[in-house]
């Protein structure tokens, strides 16, 4: 009579190819990752087409409701903002840096396409920059759009406002869809600047909405009142900075 752990390795020896055929037979199912790549320096007819149609529908006149917010504070940034994307006339410093940030938000009252409207100025010392975004009230396809401009931080914040700085970037956020993008780009060490001037509409467009909403929302006499309760909140030059390089965004 042989001992029962004979049984046992038996029965283990016999299972053992079993298994090992089935993890042959059976291969392993890694998730794929997908990488969407903006074209924002030369974007498509299409894609031109759907920034300027949202562009159009932005409110001129909007009614706003009563309700309104306005903050400040101070963000601590260790790498560059998602919004100072390479390719903008901005500088970016290896270090970590120090932003004070003002916000103004409005509710639209009566408005087929948007339901709200948020400005935000930011400076770091080095960089002041300001993003307008609209969200829309019943996303389908179009979720928000956001315009932005920046400038080195070498004069105050009442100069930067009322220069009415050109808008760079704009973006259409997308419902289950990539994004589209547009940003003014520069030349690079491989070549020059690429031709934009198609686009020159819709920079404009977006730099004049920029503006229309810079005085809807006060932000002349909002801001710099704001960044004054703020430590530090005026200009600040950095010690050492360097210029970016142009580069395609991803999402």
């Amino acid at each position: 009579m042989l001992p029962k752990f004979s049984f046992i390795l038996a029965g283990l020896l016999l299972a053992g190819p079993i298994c090992a055929q089935q993890s042959a037979e059976t291969p392993s199912v890694q998730p794929q990752v997908k990488v969407n790549v903006l074209n924002v320096c030369t974007p498509s007819a299409e894609e031109q087409k759907e920034i300027l149609a949202a562009l159009g529908r932005i409110p001129k006149q909007p009614l706003f409701s009563p309700d309104f917010e306005i903050s400040h504070g101070v963000s601590t940034l260790a790498d560059a903002p998602n919004f100072l994307q390479p390719g903008q006339s901005a500088q970016l410093s290896g270090d970590t840096s120090v932003a004070r940030y003002v916000r103004i938000r409005r509710e639209f009252s009566v408005q087929a396409l948007f339901s709200s409207v948020q400005y935000s100025f930011s400076n770091d010392g080095q960089n002041m920059i300001e993003t307008l975004v609209l969200h829309v009230r019943d996303p389908k396809d179009l979720i928000q759009v956001s315009m932005e401009d920046s400038a080195s931080a070498m004069g105050s914040v009442a100069s930067m406002i009322t220069a009415n700085t050109p808008a760079s970037r704009i973006r259409l956020e997308r419902f289950g869809k990539s994004s589209i993008a547009l940003v003014r780009c520069n030349a690079t060490e491989n070549g020059p600047p690429p031709d934009q001037s198609a686009y020159e509409p819709l920079f404009r467009g977006a730099s004049e909405a920029l503006a229309r909403y810079r005085q809807l929302l006060g932000v002349g006499r909002t801001v710099p009142a704001e960044l004054a309760q703020i430590p530090g909140g005026g200009l600040e030059p950095a010690a050492k900075h360097k210029s970016a390089e142009p580069a395609e965004e991803k999402k």
